[in-house]
């Protein structure tokens, strides 16, 4: 895999503690700015991780390349949807249909920033050790 550049792990890592300051920010209560924190940590830790490349014929790898990008993904759509459960942006488009657009408000974007999250993290755990055993494996090959 391709390495990173002192400023890219730099970003990457300012990133991921963003990300971590961001949640535990917006947990304690200080939702004004936490959210705000964590999306350009989620963003500056995905766009990095989106910059890292795998050019080898190893399947396993480029499979556990494409959940990484998927986590990214998540990460970031965490970040949206957080900003929306503290100010509420797209509420009153939902609040046009009723009683069902709030359920529906509730149901998918209300607090769901949480479990989407929570999916992101367990796929990049999960990537980043096997990732870390591919390419080892790959190294003794060569």
């Amino acid at each position: 895999m391709k390495q990173l550049t002192k400023q890219q792990s730099i970003i990457f890592l300012c990133g991921a503690a963003m990300m971590v300051i961001g949640a535990g920010l917006y947990v304690f209560g200080f939702t004004a700015f936490a959210p705000w924190i964590f999306v350009v940590g989620a963003f500056a830790f995905a766009i990095i991780q989106m910059q890292q490349r795998y050019d080898g014929p190893n399947p396993v790898i480029r499979r556990l390349r494409r959940m990484v990008l998927l986590a990214d993904v998540l990460f970031m759509l965490a970040g949206i949807l957080m900003v929306e459960s503290a100010f509420h942006f797209v509420y009153p488009a939902f609040l046009k249909f009723g009683i069902n657009g709030y359920n529906a408000y509730l149901n998918y974007v209300h607090n769901n920033w949480v479990v989407v999250l929570l999916v992101a993290a367990i796929l990049e755990m999960y990537t980043t050790h096997r990732l870390s055993n591919e390419l080892e494996k790959e190294e003794k090959k060569s």
